[in-house]
């Protein structure tokens, strides 16, 4: 271990500086480190193993594990807030995982600001789940098993997030998809949501090679993988080379946070429970990928082109997300649309450089507040709808649900960007950035901001409020207080979670890891395009009035829509997509490679055995069993050997 921590700064090829971090000994902090990974790890373990034995309290030790978790990750966060930025960093090497020549890698921690944040929303939003989860699965006969799938995801996502290698990252990373899969799939007996649970686990896999590729072109550059030790040797690479490593890490990021291209799989997993869509594809797993980026900023910083990629994808996944949430009719999914839209702000912000890197993270916790609170609403509201997801047959719940409604509502001014919610500031601040460095993206984001005003206006007015669509027998009820009272928490987050920026408190203690934000004009005074913002908002939600608040709502979909609208509804084609142009020719591939196989390499060795076997046939009919016919072919080929040799001597 490095016994002092320290923070150098190093001339990046943009002329300005990357944080170059060199981590201290955890010391004192070890033990905690160690327990936030390992006490959910050990639930899992417990449950999976101890089978039915643990199906009495299975789901009280799922929730105690990872409220452990929460209370070590709230211990490592004081202990470090209380040190000066230079000594916000520290390791722990818990033993050489394997090494092979000059190649060693090292099993171990890092801790510092960016991680920090992550433990605190990973163990403390993933708490509130877990509670929820007791009301929400209180009648299903495997739910040992999913709250141990749940231990398993969440020990997997803080692993990944305080892995100080990308090895341990690729562990993590890894963990996550697996736990994913399981719980996307967890009623299995449906064959959409096995279905659904394999297209993201092969999705994923696309951008798992990215990564894979990735961290071998960072070893074969850097002869490392450490962050820190890569971190140092950054200005010895080519642009070339870089541009690479960004790319693919990109690749890897667009898997994880279901970023254009390898989006499709995030609104099929809506088909798992409830509560793993406000863990999993809400607050934490689709936030990996934003991860990954900010982390690998001394990469980042040294290419302007995968930088410029960066953004181009995460502004248009957030106009592709958007779109498909104004015409899904499934609750679920339009959240899940929003959930693209939202992490694609993240992306865009990611790709700004130094200047955005604090604001896509602040975003990340602030959409994860809000984000887990309206994913958990929605099941909230399934639980009073026998399960119903069609926000046609919804209606006038507000007062059927009041606690449901109230807490959901915080959550949807949050991310509309209602003054004063966590929502406003935090993307607000996302694009102004964008439109001091690059006005056509920070435009398109002032878009985003007004389509995400229409659709989500529309959910809450198809929900809450406009005539009651119920179907016959069913009669709303609000939720039991183990699940509102996590509501009620996440509510009041989504209200306060921008007093993150106050004294831009989250700037300065990112610092560290993410460098010191260059001061860049905007075209525009701040104020002003915050108030261009909350316009462009307003009209969405006055067009969402127009359209929906004011007319009957048809309990079915009309079958003639427009064009804007089938679209969105088909998720922009990106299914029919991958179809044409991967799923389709790999079908004519492999029945190619089959065909080949059984006619020329089977056809081979099959034809070579029947001419064998045929020739042995023939020269069996000469073994007759008669001794005079082998004395015939004795004296025969005694002849032949006399006249050979009279031939011979002639000559």
């Amino acid at each position: 271990m490095i016994s002092t921590a320290t923070t150098v700064l190093t001339e990046a090829a943009h002329g300005g500086h990357v944080p170059v971090v060199d981590p201290g000994s955890a010391g004192s902090l070890a033990l905690p480190l160690v327990l936030v990974i390992a006490l959910p790890a050990l639930g899992a373990t417990v449950l999976l193993l101890g089978g039915r034995r643990t199906d009495r309290f299975g789901h009280l030790l799922g929730t105690a594990t990872v409220a452990g978790s929460f209370i070590c990750s709230l211990v490592l966060f004081f202990a470090i807030l209380g040190r000066d930025a230079a000594h916000r960093q520290v390791s722990l090497d818990l033993w050489t995982w394997f090494s092979s020549g000059r190649w060693t890698v090292e099993l171990g921690l890092l801790y510092d600001p960016l991680s920090a944040l992550f433990l605190l929303l990973i163990t403390g939003v993933g708490s509130l789940i877990h509670v929820y989860s007791i009301g929400y699965m209180a009648h299903d006969e495997r739910r040992r098993r999913f709250f141990a799938y749940l231990n398993l995801f969440v020990a997997a996502m803080l692993m990944l997030v305080l892995a100080s290698d990308y090895v341990g990252v690729f562990l993590g990373w890894e963990g996550v998809g697996l736990a994913s899969y399981l719980l996307i799939g967890f009623w299995q007996y449906k064959p959409s949501a096995a279905a659904a649970a394999k297209k993201a686990f092969v999705i994923n896999r696309v951008g798992d090679i990215g990564l894979a590729l990735g961290i071998g072109l960072i070893f074969t550059t850097f002869g490392t993988t450490s962050f820190s030790k890569v971190s140092q040797l950054t200005s010895a690479a080519s642009a070339g080379v870089m541009t690479a490593i960004g790319l693919l890490l990109l690749l890897a990021a667009c898997g994880k946070s279901a970023q254009f291209p390898l989006q499709t799989w995030l609104l099929d997993a809506m088909e798992g429970p409830t509560p793993v869509s406000a863990l999993i594809h809400a607050a934490t797993m689709v936030t990996a990928g934003v991860y990954l980026i900010v982390r690998s900023q001394f990469i980042f910083e040294y290419t302007a082109d995968a930088r410029l990629a960066v953004s181009i994808i995460g502004t248009i996944t957030l106009l592709m997300g958007a779109w498909i949430g104004c015409a899904k009719d499934d609750i679920k999914k339009v959240l899940a649309g929003s959930t693209m839209s939202q992490i694609g702000y993240m992306v865009l912000a990611s790709g700004l450089g130094v200047a955005g890197y604090a604001f896509a993270i602040f975003h990340l916790l602030t959409h994860g507040f809000f984000k887990a609170n309206m994913f958990l609403g929605a099941g909230s509201v399934m639980h009073g709808m026998d399960d119903d997801v069609n926000m046609r047959h919804y209606g006038a719940l507000r007062k059927a649900m009041p606690v449901t409604f109230l807490t959901f509502t915080m959550g949807y001014l949050a991310i509309i960007g209602f003054p004063g919610f966590a929502g406003f500031w935090s993307k607000d601040k996302i694009i102004e950035t964008a439109l001091a460095q690059n006005p056509a993206l920070g435009i398109c984001a002032l878009i985003g901001a007004g389509v995400t005003g229409f659709y989500m206006t529309r959910l809450m007015l198809l929900t809450f409020f406009t005539e009651k669509r119920w179907e016959p027998g069913v009669h709303p009820h609000e939720s039991p207080k183990v699940m509102t009272v996590p509501l009620i928490v996440l509510a009041a987050l989504s209200v306060l979670g921008g007093l993150l920026l106050l004294n831009d408190w989250i700037v300065t203690f990112l610092a560290p890891v993410t460098g010191a934000a260059p001061h860049e004009e905007p075209p525009l005074p701040a104020i002003v395009i915050s108030l261009l913002a909350v316009l462009v908002v307003a009209v969405g939600v006055a067009l969402a009035w127009f359209l929906i608040g004011k007319r009957d709502v048809p309990r079915e979909a009309p079958a003639k829509v427009s064009v804007f609208t089938a679209a969105g509804r088909n998720d922009l084609y990106g299914d029919a997509f991958n179809d044409l142009v991967i799923v389709e020719p790999g079908k004519s591939f492999t029945g190619g490679l089959a065909t080949f196989d059984r006619s020329t390499v089977d056809g081979g060795f099959t034809g070579t055995a029947s001419a064998l076997a045929g020739l042995s046939g023939r020269l069996r009919l000469a073994q007759n069993g008669f001794v005079r016919s082998y004395a015939l072919s004795l004296l025969a080929g005694a002849a032949l050997v006399l006249l050979a040799l009279v031939v011979v001597n002639l000559g």
